[in-house]
């Protein structure tokens, strides 16, 4: 058990499931679990998802974090590796949901990648919200290979949380794709895909990031859970 200055670290869980490992910050009796994932290519203890769990985290919501099976198996090798294929990642996101039980009390997202497949697994799973911190819609400098599909007919209450700058994705990019109306996506100015503007934006990482985390409790607290 281990436990931050303010009190939101509940617990810190490698090797919890076969295929990944959990970080939890906030209480064990919160009503509500927002399970997130890291991205293509840092670990889910990387700064920003700390600064997002631990803001969030707290009496009234869970925050679980789990790892990919080949970011599990880079923290132990060392040895940087391809992201897994996307029936893992899906079944990994699966695995998680059902570990933990009770989907309708669940939101589930993360950082790009993990907030992509999170998507391609919320409407199946029953979950109670989707959210995606800087989702990819496109590969930087391939806007024609785009990842909406699954999105046009998206079910589940989502919100996408995205940097004016963001090269996976831009404002007059996004403006053109036929989504669901369930999907609310809030910009975030200046922010480019992990919401870091440039200096003469007037604008800091921690304004932004702290924006992008009002967001996200201003949706939770929405939800009908």
């Amino acid at each position: 058990m281990q436990t931050d200055r303010a009190g939101k670290r509940s617990a810190l869980t490698y090797g919890a499931m076969a295929d990944d490992s959990l970080l939890v910050n906030g209480s064990s009796d919160a009503p509500i679990t927002l399970v997130l994932a890291h991205g293509a290519g840092a670990a889910m203890d990387s700064r920003f998802m700390n600064i997002v769990a631990e803001a969030i985290g707290g009496a009234e919501v869970r925050v679980v974090r789990f790892e990919f099976p080949y970011m599990v198996a880079r923290r132990a090798s060392g040895r940087r590796g391809a992201p897994d294929r996307e029936p893992v990642l899906i079944d990994s996101w699966r695995n998680v949901i059902a570990k933990l039980g009770d989907a309708a009390k669940i939101v589930i997202g993360g950082k790009s990648m993990g907030g992509r497949i999170a998507s391609m697994v919320a409407d199946e799973a029953g979950v109670a919200g989707l959210v995606c911190l800087g989702y990819p819609f496109h590969p930087p400098g391939n806007p024609a290979r785009t990842r909406t599909k699954h999105l046009e007919n998206l079910r589940t209450p989502a919100l996408i949380i995205q940097g004016t700058r963001d090269s996976f994705g831009l404002p007059d990019e996004v403006a053109k794709y036929k989504l669901s109306k369930k999907i609310r996506i809030v910009w975030i100015e200046a922010g480019d895909h992990s919401l870091k503007p440039l200096a003469r934006s007037g604008r800091t990482e921690t304004q932004n990031i702290a924006s992008a985390i009002e967001e996200v409790q201003r949706f939770i607290a929405k939800l009908k859970i």
